[in-house]
């Protein structure tokens, strides 16, 4: 049998490092990852047996067993699941294949606490690791079950790691940890300890439904003692609330989850009647990396009669839900159930109808009892959230009634819509928004000049998703919400005559001016008008009620849909000198190429103010050059 020994990726290395030098607070943890692990083959060979009777694997005694060492100083931890192929070993243990280590790195340096940096490591799934924390070296013996040839594993935690394949390898497998020098003065953490051992898993892994076993130590002279089962394997979901303490249900989310902190909450739910099933779901206290990459595996466990199904059932709760973590028991689904009959289930869907209500109901609880965990919640999961205005018509006033936005009303102090329009001014009709990419950029954006002085309140949509929901929304409880930077905004009270006056004659004062212009800068504007919404700036660049923004354009675009281009508004604001100054250089026909290149860059630099790009970067450059040269 041949050994090839392979090299750590370079984040592998530093991670296993990070590892060896405790980065944990509690190094007691690894048993519970270990266990967990083992946990998950046991379901996966169960459930590869139920969907495929022929597989040559023995289900007959699924367990994991826990064995010590003292002399040796070895701890194993055994289980005799689905196993690993040599490819799998390869590219599941040997390196860290996921996606972000690079970022995993970055915030575990910047992270301030021990408990921080075991949060963050929970989040990248790298719990075999941990063994490190405990173990000079560590050797993993494997077989996959219906295969006749199983691998080893193998390494110090260093630069390099060993594989071999093996005959003799039983069917799962096997993780031993070569440990530490015992620590005379912490006995407590002896890991060659059945005491330690036992404490451990009780208090971690009690509620894991496979049996883990240990053989206790035999008495001088007797015979060797029959294996103890340490956990109590009763399933959390099916016992009643008194009977569980809100430390097991947090070990039971960190086994699910692979986070290694407690959850924002725990929500249980039972329905009896024609359709049965239990629910324990969690909310998270924080949003894992990759709650927005396409890779992120969402839903929740699903069981049925206790026996597992299947992890991340999708068709359980919607997508914009995708960070809660949890487990299904249903009493009258089919054990050989497959994703795809699932999303046509008339009972899965109503089990998704009643498991959104309640997650909605609990974060409305949040808003109304616990503003801590509200302001928690919606830090880390309202720009998810909010997908659910968008894809979910039916929990829309739901979403709408636990949903906050910033505002100009406030630095740091959200608002709902509910606020918002019990602030509302007199004579003012809708709920004014305006979408960017930062806070700092709106609130400099020339749209907010006419709001700003007349001190009516603007709410400041920062995510992506801003830009679509709004248009799905349309009002809120029958006040249009209405985009600041989108259509004409007269702010004025209405019937105000000398406002009235004062607009038909600048409209025919520069009418000249406008038609001009709007002939010259054609390809890329539909329209010039006089704005009412400019106080400060010369112009500004907006687009008609219904047409989308290009913000908006470009997400479509991003996503391959094919979107013509929409020509947009410009604004000239008529009391600024530099437009009264444009239309006196007209009315009295000075030079025209020079009258040209000044529309030219008053359109760009109001697509600049708005964050857009110049449409020929290189001439707006040359006529600024230029324009500056003149004047020096």
């Amino acid at each position: 049998m041949t050994t090839e020994t392979f090299e750590f990726q370079v984040e592998a290395r530093q991670l296993l490092q990070l590892m060896i030098h405790s980065v944990y607070s509690n190094k007691d943890v690894f048993l519970r990852e270990l266990v967990s692990n083992a946990s998950d083959a046991l379901d996966k060979l169960r459930l590869e047996k139920l969907r495929d009777d022929s597989l040559d694997a023995d289900v007959s005694d699924l367990h994991i067993e826990i064995d010590v060492d003292k002399e040796a100083r070895t701890l194993t931890v055994r289980d005799n699941g689905i196993g690993m192929s040599y490819d799998e070993v390869g590219q599941l243990i040997g390196t860290i294949a996921k996606s972000g280590t690079a970022t995993l790195l970055k915030e575990l340096k910047e992270a301030q606490d021990a408990a921080g940096a075991e949060g963050l490591i929970g989040q990248f799934g790298v719990g075999f690791y941990s063994a490190f924390m405990v173990a000079d070296e560590v050797t993993l013996v494997t077989r996959r079950a219906g295969e006749s040839q199983g691998t080893r594993w193998s390494s110090r935690g260093e630069a390099t790691y060993t594989l071999e394949t093996v005959d003799d390898a039983p069917q799962g497998t096997s993780v031993t940890l070569h440990l530490k020098p015992a620590d005379p003065e912490n006995q407590l953490h002896d890991y060659t300890s059945p005491w330690t051992i036992r404490e451990i898993v009780k208090r971690y892994s009690d509620f894991i439904t496979w049996p883990i076993r240990m053989v206790p130590e035999a008495a001088e002279g007797d015979s060797a003692p029959e294996p103890e089962t340490l956990n109590s394997m009763k399933a959390l979901w099916a016992r009643s609330r008194e009977e569980v303490s809100d430390d097991e249900y947090h070990e039971l989310y960190k086994h699910i989850s692979h986070d290694w902190r407690e959850p924002l909450e725990t929500i249980r739910l039972q329905a009896e009647g024609t359709f049965e099933y239990q629910a324990l779901l969690f909310v998270p206290s924080h949003a894992p990396h990759d709650l927005f990459t396409r890779d992120f595996r969402r839903g929740v466990q699903l069981y049925v009669k206790r026996v597992f199904i299947m992890d991340d059932c999708e068709a359980l709760l919607p997508p914009y839900l995708r960070f809660v973590k949890g487990v299904v028991d249903a009493q009258d689904l089919s054990l050989n159930v497959s994703r795809e009959i699932l999303q046509q289930d008339r009972h899965i869907r109503m089990m998704q109808r009643r498991l959104t209500k309640k997650v909605l109901s609990t974060v409305k609880e949040f808003m109304t009892k616990d503003a801590d965990r509200y302001t928690t919640f919606w830090r880390e999961f309202g720009t998810v959230l909010k997908e659910g205005l968008v894809t979910d018509s039916e929990n829309r006033d739901a979403i709408l009634a636990v949903a906050s936005f910033a505002t100009t009303r406030s630095d740091d102090e959200p608002t709902t819509l509910a606020r918002y329009v019990e602030r509302m001014k007199d004579g003012q009709e809708d709920i004014y928004y305006l979408t960017g990419e930062s806070r700092q950029s709106i609130e400099n954006s020339p749209h907010m000049e006419a709001f700003r002085a007349k001190g009516i309140e603007v709410l400041l949509l920062t995510d992506a998703v801003d830009e679509v929901w709004v248009d799905a929304v349309g009002e809120y409880e029958g006040r249009k919400l209405r985009s600041v930077a989108k259509g004409e905004i007269d702010l004025d009270a209405k019937g105000e005559e000398k406002a009235d006056e004062e607009r038909e004659k600048q409209a025919e004062e520069f009418a000249g001016l406008l038609g001009w212009m709007r002939e010259r800068l054609d390809e890329d504007i539909k329209e010039v008008r006089l704005s009412t919404r400019l106080t400060v700036s010369p112009a500004c660049v907006v687009s008609d009620a219904h047409d989308l923004t290009p913000a908006l354009e470009n997400m479509y675009r991003a996503m391959g849909q094919e979107v013509p281009r929409t020509k947009r508004i410009l604004e000239l604001n008529p009391g600024h000198p530099l437009v009264k100054g444009l239309n006196q250089a007209y009315q009295e026909r000075e030079d025209r190429t020079e009258l040209e290149e000044s529309a030219e860059l008053l359109h760009t630099l109001a697509v600049l103010a708005e964050g857009g790009q110049p449409k020929d970067p290189a001439k707006f450059v040359k006529l600024v050059a230029d324009r500056l040269e003149r004047t020096l």
